[in-house]
């Protein structure tokens, strides 16, 4: 979203939805060459995405000047509605990149064999933490971001009670009926905050977190736009609803989100972040197998790790960019919180529990 248009509620709503997420020149840029797809030449590369896909016009229109490719975008719905149509297109794909597959989904899109093996130009540059098929490159990082608990600092500082820190803290007497979260088998920062007290509790001890969450007053919505814009008291959206909770699950990105759209623009975020409670996300794309204009597509993808697109991406998407050459906006360095460890788990450990931990998640707190 420009920095340029008017700054309101529903702008800052729209940006931080973003967050529930991505011929010639250098390596460094991004750049390849070729058109020829199929032995037919085309000048369109459709990227097909979920709907928090954004980028700023005047990079897409440099990435058509320096390739001759012009951008098509498909938005698909939500991250995991977004894999869930491809897999069910597949071998026959609605575009030629997929961008929006993350690390808690990405199992599912490499067990049905979405995408053709591509080694991106420039991936030296791209922090070897994030490259999670280093070995197969059927998908290449383009973001992280970490999915956290965000609290009303308002709120807090009036009841003159310290805002939680940690998943521990949330399960206190002190902050009964004060947490929203979204539903994970609907949202991906829902999933994630789940996946997260998996990782910090076991196989063994998730369960009985949970129990202790629904005990203290955990409300459930379906998506993070309820949870956030609804419900959260500290957002710009929750003030207008008259939200109650003040604490919700959202990512340490919003706060910069809240003062760059914030009416009138605050000098501090009126949020914060428990950092503490953080599971790392990371975004892919791919080069959908089948794909109409492969050679389209790899430079698609090679100029999304280039340094312009990754500059250019925290400020649209409010994500941080995986490049290391990246320089990260002033409003993310003021304003946003640095998480150094967040909560992880392995690829492969989430393709074999994600489903039985949801149904189980559903079973313990939905009834």
């Amino acid at each position: 979203m420009s920095t340029t248009k008017k700054i309101t509620a529903g702008a800052a709503a729209t940006a931080l939805g973003a967050l529930a997420l991505t011929g010639c020149g250098g390596a460094s840029d991004g750049g390849t060459g070729g058109d020829k797809a199929g032995g037919a030449k085309s000048k369109t590369v459709t990227l097909v995405s979920h709907d928090s896909f954004a980028a700023s016009d005047a990079v897409l229109k440099e990435f058509t000047q320096r390739t001759g490719y012009t951008v098509k975008v498909l938005k698909s719905g939500d991250a995991v509605e977004a894999v869930n149509k491809a897999v069910l297109t597949k071998g026959a794909p609605q575009g030629d990149v997929f961008f929006g597959v993350d690390n808690t989904t990405l199992s599912r899109a490499l067990d049905n064999g979405l995408f053709e093996p591509y080694e991106a130009k420039g991936l030296d540059r791209v922090d070897p933490a994030v490259q999670l098929d280093k070995g197969g490159h059927r998908v290449t990082p383009v973001d992280y971001g970490d999915i956290c608990v965000n609290y009303d600092k308002k709120y807090f500082a009036d009841k003159k009670l310290a805002p939680p820190q940690t998943l521990d803290d949330l399960a206190e007497p002190a902050y009964k009926d004060l947490l929203v979260v979204e539903n994970p088998e609907r949202s991906t920062p829902g999933l994630g905050f789940l996946l997260g007290t998996a990782a910090r509790y076991g196989d063994g001890g998730w369960e009985g977190y949970w129990k202790k969450l629904k005990d203290n007053g955990v409300k459930v919505v379906d998506s993070w736009e309820i949870a956030y814009n609804q419900e959260f008291s500290g957002s710009a959206g929750g003030k207008k609803a008259k939200a109650d909770r003040p604490l919700v699950v959202s990512y340490a990105s919003s706060p910069p989100v809240e003062v760059l759209y914030g009416e009138p623009k605050p000098a501090e975020a009126p949020t914060g972040v428990s950092t503490g409670t953080c599971f790392r996300q990371i975004e892919f794309a791919g080069l959908l197998k089948g794909a109409a204009n492969q050679d389209g597509g790899k430079a698609l993808i090679d100029f999304l790790i280039g340094k312009r697109f990754q500059e250019d991406m925290p400020l649209n998407m409010f994500v941080h960019p995986v490049a290391k050459d990246a320089a990260l906006p002033e409003l993310f360095t003021k304003h946003g919180v640095v998480i150094d460890k967040p909560l992880t788990l392995a690829p492969e450990k989430i393709a074999k529990n994600r489903d039985q931990w949801v149904q189980s998640w559903s079973s313990l707190v939905l009834k």
